[in-house]
């Protein structure tokens, strides 16, 4: 599995980690060993150009998703992640948590969008929320065995 990561913006981030993070997120979801995704991280106006002009918000958010399996069956991009940690800081503080644990957070939410997941109604929140929290304390679990 192929991740790629831009850090297209001035706050410090653990790439690797994050990198890392989203190449577990894809094993633990089964997805083909020949999958590419791509992390794009980018400043708080970028993510509010990018929000207007496809999901018609003219405001920045965390994260969005662009899937690309949609429809094409041969194809071995399964999107991009798109994260503003301008936006991540704002709401690691508020849950009073660090911004590395809320960009860990979004890169496995935005990652499963890719893949289906959805939380429009509360069935789908529930099951998407609980999947993040698997698919985190994993990882974590497994960070630690190899240190």
């Amino acid at each position: 599995m192929d991740v790629f990561l831009a850090n297209e913006q001035p706050v410090p981030i653990d790439e690797a980690r994050l990198s890392a993070l989203a190449r577990h997120v894809l094993d633990s979801e089964k997805v083909d060993d020949e999958a590419e995704l791509s992390i794009l991280v980018i400043d708080g106006e970028h993510m509010r150009k990018l929000n207007s002009r496809f999901a018609k918000n003219d405001y920045a958010t965390d994260v969005l998703a662009f899937p690309m399996l949609e429809g094409d069956e041969d194809s071995t991009m399964v999107g991009d992640v798109v994260l503003c940690p301008d936006v991540a800081k704002s709401n690691a503080e508020k849950l009073d948590h660090s911004l590395d644990r809320e960009l860990e957070v979004l890169v496995v939410h935005g990652t499963l969008h890719l893949l289906g997941y959805d939380h429009k109604v509360a069935s789908e929140k529930e099951r998407m929320d609980k999947r993040v929290s698997e698919v985190l304390d994993e990882f974590n679990r497994d960070a630690r065995r190899a240190n």
